[in-house]
This record gives C-alpha cells, sequence and structure tokens, in this order.
C-alpha cells in the first residue's frame, strides 16, 4: 500500500513551499514529526506499544529511501561509464583512486525538482547548474561551444511576453480583464484570479533561484525584487485588498518565472488590481467560471449569483437587485395608497 507513494510527485509544490520557508534539513523534518507529534498518535506506537516502534518505522521508512537512491546512482554510473576491458594501466589506475577518492571524484550531476543544500540553505530552483558545468572543457578545445550556449538561453523578456495576457481599454479608460480575470502591469507581473485568490506571475532571469530573491508577502503589502538589484525593486508596494498570509506561498517555475499566490481575505469579491497605484480593471466584465459555481452550496452560491446578477446589470445600466428590491417596496406603496400624489416625490 505504501509503496505508490514511493515516486508520488503530486506534494512536490507543498514540500518545496515548506522548504523555502524553513531553510534548513532540520526544520523541515521538525515540521514533519511536529505534526505527527500534535495531530497524530504516531509517537505512541500501535495499540499503545511505545515510541520504539515509531522510531524503528522511521528507520525502516529512511533505509528504503537509502536504498532506492543508492540502486538510481548505482545504475546512473553503469549507463555513464563505458564498458573497456581492464589492462593494466587502468588496474594501476583505479589502484590509485582508492587511495585517493576525493581527488578524483566526479561531481554527481543534479537532479530536476532536488532540493540542493549547501553553505547558502536550501535552494528550491528547477534549473540545475549541472547542465552547463561540462561546457568549458569543450569551449577549451574549439570555438563552436559559446555560440550553441548562447542558443541555448534564450533572452527572459521573449519567454516572458509569450505568456504574457494582451491589454484592451474600456471606454472609462480601465482596462479590460484578460484571461482569469486579471491582467498585467507593463515590466513588472501579470496577474489572474478567483474569488478566493490571486495568482502574481513576475518573470525573472533564467537560471534564477530562490536564494537570489528577495520575497516579503504580508497582509497588506507585497514586496519583490533581486538580490543583486537591491536598489530596484520589481515590486514594492501596498496591495489593494487584504490578505491571509499564512496561507499565501510563492515559488520559483521553470528557472525564469516566480509564481506568487496570494489568499484574499474578503473570498466574496474581485480584485481590479493587485497594487496601489497599477492600472484597474473593470470588475463588471470579471467572467467567473460556470463550471466551478456549480461546486458552491448554500449561502455561498446565492452570494456569488447575486454579485453575477449585480455586474450584469451594472454593465446594463440597470438597477441592481438591492435597488430594484427598493423600487418593489415604493411601487407597492403607491397601490396601497392610490390617492397619494407620487409625481413630485424625489426618490433615492
Amino acid at each position: 500500500m505504501s509503496g505508490q507513494f514511493v515516486d508520488d510527485e503530486r506534494f512536490d509544490g507543498l514540500y518545496l513551499n515548506v522548504a523555502n520557508t524553513t531553510r534548513g534539513i532540520e526544520p523541515l523534518l521538525d515540521t514533519v514529526f511536529s505534526f505527527l507529534r500534535r495531530k497524530t498518535d504516531f509517537l505512541a506506537g500501535p495499540n499503545g506499544q511505545g515510541s520504539e516502534v515509531a522510531i524503528a518505522k522511521v528507520n525502516e521508512v529512511l533505509q528504503k529511501h537509502v536504498d532506492i537512491y543508492e540502486q538510481a546512482t548505482n545504475n546512473r554510473n553503469v549507463k555513464s561509464s563505458p564498458k573497456k576491458k581492464p589492462t593494466s594501466k587502468t588496474k594501476e589506475v583505479k589502484k590509485q583512486t582508492k587511495k585517493q577518492p576525493a581527488a578524483v571524484a566526479a561531481p554527481k550531476p543534479e537532479e530536476d525538482g532536488v532540493i540542493e543544500l549547501g553553505d547558502g540553505g536550501f535552494d528550491i530552483s528547477n534549473a540545475p547548474d549541472s547542465v552547463d558545468t561540462p561546457k568549458p572543457a569543450a569551449a577549451a578545445v574549439s570555438s563552436p561551444p559559446p555560440a550553441k550556449k548562447e542558443e541555448a538561453k534564450p533572452p527572459p523578456v521573449e519567454s516572458s511576453t509569450a505568456v504574457a495576457p494582451t491589454i484592451e481599454k474600456t471606454e472609462d479608460g480601465k482596462l479590460v480583464p484578460s484571461i482569469g480575470n486579471g491582467s498585467s502591469v507593463e515590466g513588472k507581473y501579470f496577474w489572474t484570479q478567483t474569488l478566493p485568490e490571486v495568482t502574481v506571475t513576475v518573470p525573472l532571469p533564467e537560471h534564477t533561484r530562490a536564494r537570489d530573491l528577495t520575497v516579503v508577502i504580508a497582509k497588506q503589502k507585497l514586496k519583490v525584487g533581486l538580490k543583486s538589484q537591491k536598489d530596484a525593486m520589481i515590486v514594492d508596494a501596498p496591495l489593494t485588498r487584504a490578505i491571509i498570509c499564512d496561507d499565501s506561498f510563492w515559488t520559483i517555475e521553470d528557472g525564469n518565472h516566480l509564481v506568487i499566490n496570494l489568499q484574499k481575505s474578503n473570498q466574496m469579491e474581485w480584485w481590479d488590481a493587485i497594487c496601489e497605484g497599477d492600472p484597474m480593471i473593470d470588475v463588471t466584465k470579471v467572467e467567473p467560471e460556470t463550471s466551478q459555481l456549480g461546486d458552491l452550496e448554500g449561502d455561498t452560491r446565492q452570494t456569488v449569483e447575486k454579485m453575477m446578477f449585480d455586474q450584469r446589470q451594472k454593465a446594463l445600466g440597470l438597477p441592481t437587485s438591492e435597488e430594484q428590491k427598493k423600487w418593489d417596496i415604493i411601487e407597492k406603496f403607491k397601490k396601497s395608497h392610490p390617492d397619494m400624489d407620487f409625481s413630485n416625490a424625489k426618490i433615492t
């Protein structure tokens, strides 16, 4: 039963976010065992057999993954090393390598998605440096390799503008919401939203890693920048609405995009902009996904349907549901008092 989770990648995003927050292997493990201690009876052992059983289970699972790692490492070494008949010279070389393993051992290539632990702490970037490490040796032999290296790194502007939404304006100067009910801020980011959350995507230089960034998510402020450019932050402004900090997080995708997920404090309203001073969209033209409406229940669904109705009415220049209720009460009162003259009455 547990074997199906050995290579399960569904929770990678969650753990990458935890790794980015904890910044260390021991704090990361503390979060795991803290959950088991506070929310489960794992440390008590099955049927109260004691913590020794829990420790044995942890060691068993750890040893299982050590075996998987060593087997995968051995398979890579077998595939990468050519099969040659041993000669007297190669035997001498093998003896020397056994005596001096540190001097001869080649660096192991990184794997995509593996968290790298070094002097700077965790690095959750998916862009490994090992792709570029063998190229200097080839460059010393001939000149073509530098040209190949340039082709492999397209300008970050091209990769970011390919996914940025187009911008259209309404008659009153506001922006028409793009697909995803958001828009873009030129030179900074583009964003989308649903009722519960906002997603902000910031284009970055190629091969940017988490340790290269400064990201601050506060209740009513957002700050994003490169540590190499401290005097020129990409985003540094108050948010137009409050957010839930504990449920908001960020991650790096493809080594060239920062994706920030902000959970709205008020999950029953559409945002017209992310930061104060940014161009605003016309929220009356927001088009929520109809497929999500069927998933809502009770009061939540009624509130969303009311919002959608009011937005359509405003767009058509017609009264909203609240305004319509007032007019219905007035009309009912007029019918109940036909002897009264309302021709000169000012009703707002």
